[in-house]
Parts: C-alpha cells; structure tokens; sequence
C-alpha cells in the first residue's frame, strides 16, 4: 500500500546543487514521518534527513548540516531533499522511506523506495 518512487539523481559538478524527489503514491494518510538515507557501494546504508508530517520539524547527520534540506511538498505524498554543494562524498544511492509512527530521531523505517543514483564529479 506503500509505493515510494525516487526521483531527480544524476551527475552533477562539485559544488553544484540538485534536488532529489520521493512520491508515495499508495497509502498516505497515516504518514507519521518520512526520511532520506545515501548507500554507497560497500558502505552501509547512512542516515541524511527526516521530516516530520505533522508540523514539519527537521532532523539531520551532522555531515550535511548547512548544505541538505529536507522539505515536504504541497502534495501530501511528496517529498524532497536539495542538496548544495555537494562534493565526491556524496555519490552514492539516494533511498527514501517512509514509516507510521516514532520519532524523526528514530532511524528505523518500514517502508523504503528503489533509491536514485547520485554521482558527484571532481
């Protein structure tokens, strides 16, 4: 009943800005809270942002701190995350989840996309 769909990754320069898309086109009125998570190749998947549904309150890694935002859309099932300034770093899957219930501090998720490659040139 939950259908997240990434959307906008790509090639950009360093120090270029982007802005990453996630849709929830099935069941949306009970989203509690939503997040963004990065995996790259032989790494284990990292936290990046969570938003709140209710309220819109915010919660970041310190390692993006200033240059992501993570940001609800005017539709009740989008979601997005602009990234600024980004550097070679944060080439990675970009993935989207999605869950019910818990704090925006909560790491855990029910409900994941299919990710959108992001990859920074130097």
């Amino acid at each position: 009943q939950v259908r997240l769909v990434e959307s906008g990754g790509g090639l950009v320069q360093a120090g270029g800005s982007l802005r990453l898309s996630c849709t929830n086109s099935g069941r949306t009125s009970l989203t509690y809270r939503m997040g963004w998570f990065r995996q790259a190749p032989g790494r284990e998947r990292e936290f990046v942002a969570a938003i709140s549904w209710t309220g819109g309150v915010t919660f970041y890694a310190d390692s993006v701190k200033g240059r992501i935002t993570i940001s609800k859309g005017n539709a009740k099932n989008t979601m997005y995350l602009q990234m600024n300034t980004v550097n070679p770093e944060d080439t990675a899957v970009y993935y989207c989840a999605l869950s019910f219930r818990g704090s925006i501090s909560d790491l855990r998720y029910d409900y994941w996309g299919q990710g959108t490659q992001v990859t920074v040139s130097s």
